[in-house]
């Protein structure tokens, strides 16, 4: 029987600090039925030394199968994410994000209802399940059960975390999707799109989440969140 493979996608703008911390963790873990790894890293024209410590990283673990891509202009977190898909060969893949904030280790728990044959999708929750959550801020917290909120409305699903970076697709699924966003409007994008497709399984497992303050590097903002509201209400409603 021929293994299956895993194409993990890691955007990475200035993460210069964690990116070689995120590539020990994901070489380290071990895949169920044993799944091969394959890492795709877009480096979203960072002006750090991101690109020189991943290539640095690919040249001293050249056993592993990893690839770069650099992006010639800033695009966004969605674009960076649009390289990936249109790159990967697994058959499966998810999206990880360069930080510390969620944990390489929990990828078995997304990829087990896809591999017993039963899911399509599958979304990794911050927000249900008894695993570590960082405290910090609330009105964050507020805003994206909000927006979660507004896009099951629309959508008919009843996610408990849209906004979740942990999200494990059949790559058929997902290849097949058009996708436009480059920034963050990603998340709502993408959620609006699988839920229209007929018969799609989509899951949910809780996750840990170890997130970042704002002084530690959190990028994201309340502009960000006025985006997402603005494309839950474009891909669900004017354009559908």
């Amino acid at each position: 029987m021929s293994h299956k493979t895993l194409s993990i996608l890691i955007p990475a703008y200035n993460e210069a600090s964690t990116i070689h911390q995120i590539l020990d963790k994901i070489i380290n873990i071990e895949l169920v039925n044993n799944t091969r790894k394959e890492i795709i890293i877009v480096n979203d024209k960072s002006t750090d030394n991101t690109k020189e410590i991943i290539e640095n990283y690919i040249e001293s673990h050249q056993d592993v199968n990893i690839i770069l891509y650099n992006l010639e202009e800033n695009q966004g977190k969605g674009a960076a994410i649009h390289k990936g898909i249109e790159n990967a060969a697994g058959d499966f893949i998810i999206i990880q994000d360069a930080d510390l904030e969620y944990d390489p280790a929990e990828y078995n728990l997304l990829l087990q209802p896809v591999l017993d044959g039963v899911a399509d999708v599958v979304y990794g929750s911050r927000f249900t399940g008894g695993n570590p959550h960082r405290i910090l801020f609330f009105w964050h917290t507020i805003g994206n059960k909000f927006l979660t909120f507004l896009s099951n409305v629309l959508t008919d699903l009843n996610l408990t975390d849209m906004e979740t970076c942990y999200k494990l697709f059949r790559s058929e699924v997902i290849k097949n999707i058009r996708l436009k966003e480059k920034r963050f409007g990603f998340e709502p994008e993408i959620t609006a799109k699988i839920s229209r497709i007929p018969s799609i399984r989509i899951y949910e497992v809780g996750i840990s989440y170890y997130g970042r303050s704002f002084y530690e590097g959190k990028k994201i903002g309340w502009k960000d969140g006025f985006r997402a509201i603005y494309c839950i209400l474009k891909y669900n409603i004017w354009n559908k």
